[in-house]
């Protein structure tokens, strides 16, 4: 449904040219549940924004690749096309609820906006309409909340209310940009779990973009770790979690508390590379406790690891299993 070939989105600032998408690939099949992890700055948003060409331009250019919904080329469609796309094709939560709504009209009236721009339908039956979303979100007495302002609303709540906007025209895909960001670890549950239902219900596939494996460790069929702008590992959730075959996607794992508790966390060493000036061979190097003179000058693509995983990085899959059990027994 959803095909990213070789996408390059970069951003001009007054320092330079970012870098902020170098050379993305991959797909999403109609249903499919895909989630995109990594550290803040590494590119997670921007891509996500390109899907639907939502970087404005300029400071974004798009100077490499595509992306191609059902077959057409979203970067090459107009105005009037993009119009269409956006909100009925695809659909994205954003990470700031408060942000997204506006805080000067009712629930009921946004929602109903929503649901005419891209169906058509007379007033009455859009608000019929959006009091049927909210019920399906969760909202109690939605008859009664509809006439509530965005204020009025728990932090929750009102991402429950955007998720209900973003299904107003029943879109084909549902981008969730770090949708539970803003909220306590409960409420995210409760919005994970929505999520799952909302996918089995309406059948969208999902794209759901956060910096926590934990977030999309039950959610996602298949995960995309980015780190500087790059996909650096690609597999189902068990070859993420299980399988680890890159050095950057162990160290994420390594700083996520267990439930249990008891170990220390392990952060990360080191920043972020520029996405200005990147590094001339891995971009994780700097920090890579594995690092060697080879991964100075090298900048290793994509290489499969089994089936449908895929890791970049020097180390064959032995010697990166060998190399991480001898930092745990130490």
């Amino acid at each position: 449904m959803l095909q990213v070939n070789n996408l390059h989105v970069h951003l001009d600032t007054p320092d330079g040219t970012v870098k902020a998408v170098d050379g993305v690939t991959f797909s999403i099949e109609a249903g499919e549940t895909v989630g995109i992890v990594g550290e803040s700055g590494s590119g997670k948003s921007v891509l996500a924004h390109s899907l639907m060409k939502l970087n404005p331009e300029p400071p974004a250019a798009y100077p490499e690749g595509d992306v191609y919904f059902n077959d057409r080329s979203v970067l090459k469609m107009n105005k009037k096309e993009l119009r269409k796309l956006r909100g009925s094709d695809i659909a994205m939560i954003f990470q700031d609820p408060m942000s997204s709504l506006n805080p000067v009209f009712k629930i009921g009236k946004q929602l109903i906006e929503a649901i005419q721009a891209h169906r058509k339908r007379p007033k009455k039956e859009a608000r019929e309409k959006a009091i049927e979303l909210l019920r399906d979100v969760g909202i109690p007495d939605p008859e009664a909340r509809i006439e509530s302002y965005p204020h009025q609303f728990s932090g929750g709540m009102r991402q429950r209310v955007l998720i209900a906007m973003a299904l107003a025209s029943e879109p084909k895909l549902l981008i969730a940009d770090e949708p539970t960001t803003a909220l306590d670890v409960t409420i995210q549950a409760q919005v994970l779990e929505l999520l799952k239902g909302i996918q089995k219900r309406y059948g969208a596939a999902i794209m759901i973009i956060t910096h926590d494996l934990g977030v999309v460790a039950h959610l996602a069929d298949r995960i995309l770790v980015m780190y500087a702008g790059r996909l650096v590992e690609s597999g189902s959730a068990e070859d993420i979690f299980y399988r680890t075959a890159m050095p950057y996607t162990w160290s994420l794992l390594r700083s996520i508390p267990s439930v249990g508790g008891g170990e220390r966390l392990v952060p990360i060493d080191g920043q972020p590379p520029s996405l200005i000036d990147p590094p001339a061979g891995c971009s994780f190097e700097p920090r890579c406790p594995f690092a060697t003179e080879a991964c100075r000058h090298v900048d290793p693509d994509l290489k499969e690891r089994g089936s449908g995983h895929e890791a970049a990085c020097l180390l064959s899959f032995s010697e990166f299993e060998s190399l991480k059990e001898g930092v745990v027994s130490s």
